[in-house]
């Protein structure tokens, strides 16, 4: 167990967390350590006492954030009418991403965070399959979707929400509505370019 931290040393360390909270929720994970410890009232060597590297920061600031991943695909599962519940991870996530820009860049690749962060993704992983799963048992979602996909979704909204967000900041949700009319189980036509698979995802979304 580590030892207790002093009063001083835990408030410095709240003060970052808050500070880069806010900072990678407006501009992103790329904000400079230097603005970091600015906006909390701290030195750069402080900073870099409570958290060594980029990698913890990130973990210690936004492992909370995306565990509201896993709340709402959880709570998506429970909705009885599993197109409603599909439908309304796409919503929550979305949001989430909208209200955090830092959340949005975690998401994107799998460049940010260390082993809390690639934890939570591993967890996140059969929830959306069972979404899929569960949407297609009844009809509603095409058939030839894949757990995969919902990347191509946050890929291409995600970039809707950084072009538009500070003039039309709602407007995704009409992209989201186009793209749900043609994944549902009514579109007749198929689709032939097959899903990435894992593997190929990983690489995708692997820093370079």
């Amino acid at each position: 167990m580590a030892p207790a931290l002093r009063r001083d040393a835990r408030e410095n360390r709240d003060a970052i967390l808050t500070a880069t909270r806010g900072l990678f929720a407006v501009d992103g994970l790329n904000v400079p350590a230097r603005e970091i410890a600015a906006r909390a009232g701290v030195g750069v060597g402080t900073l870099y006492r409570h958290f060594p590297s980029r990698v913890e920061l990130v973990d210690a600031v936004l492992e909370e954030a995306f565990q509201a991943y896993i709340v709402a695909a959880e709570q998506a599962l429970e909705i009885e009418d599993a197109w409603d519940g599909f439908v309304a991870y796409l919503e929550t996530a979305l949001e989430l991403h909208a209200a955090n820009r830092g959340l949005l860049a975690l998401v994107e690749t799998t460049e940010h965070g260390g082993t809390c962060v690639q934890a939570l993704r591993r967890k996140l992983r059969p929830l959306l399959e069972r979404l899929v799963v569960a949407a297609q048992e009844q009809g509603a979602l095409r058939a030839d979707f894949r757990r995969q996909d919902f990347w191509l979704i946050f890929w291409s909204i995600n970039r809707t929400i950084e072009l538009t967000g500070d003039v039309a900041p709602q407007v995704w949700r009409r992209h989201l509505d186009f793209l749900l009319a043609g994944l549902h189980c009514s579109v007749a036509k198929t689709v032939e370019q097959p899903a990435l698979t894992d593997a190929q995802l990983q690489k995708v979304r692997a820093p370079r």
